[in-house]
């Protein structure tokens, strides 16, 4: 169900984040404020090494500001493809059924789910930390597909495993949920943002710079990168 705008959403409120390189400080965000109402969906560009995956993670709840603050007052998703947020010793009954109940949700639910998207069979009630890489991708993805989620964030376009079948599925369960959820997406490539920002802002250099369209943003983006 689509919540009322205004009321649910992500909030920076003069965040500060940067980091010691070795050599010198890379500054992500500098005080930075903005909004993402719930139903206005945004799409960041911004360079490699500008801090798209650190923004995107702050959003997310896993790396905290340096200054200012982050608030939430609706159900924000991990980023797509996030690997981690699962027990290894743990099998994906067991993960599945733990993460059910720390949302809220019906633990039979979040595992019949999981078993029929993964596909990995007797595999699902084995330890994780098992898994081939792909069988962990397949796993983490049908966990965060399991829970709905106010805003769903995607760092550089859509996850995607190497099985063909499972992205199928998978990718048409997103494209749906996606229809009536709101989406933060950050990418280097303007048209990665195309299919999903009603609004568009431009990263560069610690600032967030704020458009009403994508083609506003692109213009900013191409003049940064290029000069």
């Amino acid at each position: 169900m689509v919540r009322a705008k205004g009321r649910y959403m992500l909030e920076f409120d003069s965040v500060s984040k940067s980091f010691w390189t070795g050599t010198q400080r890379k500054v992500i965000l500098d005080r930075a404020s903005f909004r993402v109402d719930v139903g206005q969906s945004l799409g960041i560009l911004a360079p490699n090494g500008a801090g798209k995956t650190t923004l995107i993670n702050m959003m997310a709840g896993l790396e905290k500001p340096d200054e200012g603050t982050v608030t939430k007052t609706c159900r924000v998703s991990f980023p797509l493809g996030f690997m981690g947020g699962v027990v290894n010793k743990h099998s994906g009954t067991e993960n599945a059924r733990y993460i059910a109940r720390l949302y809220g949700l019906d633990p039979d639910y979040v595992e019949a789910f999981c078993r029929y998207l993964c596909g990995i069979d007797e595999y699902f009630d084995m330890p994780i930390g098992t898994y081939s890489q792909g069988m962990r991708a397949r796993f983490t993805f049908a966990l965060m597909l399991a829970l709905e989620f106010d805003i769903y964030l995607i760092d550089e376009g859509m996850p995607s495993t190497t099985d063909v079948e499972f992205n199928r599925k998978a990718g048409s369960i997103l494209r749906e949920r996606l229809q009536s959820a709101t989406v933060v997406i950050v990418s280097h490539q303007p048209k990665t943002l195309a299919r999903f920002a009603d609004k568009a802002a431009v990263l560069s250099n610690g600032k967030l710079h704020q458009f009403e369209t994508l083609e506003e943003a692109r213009r900013l983006y191409d003049y940064e990168t290029q000069t």
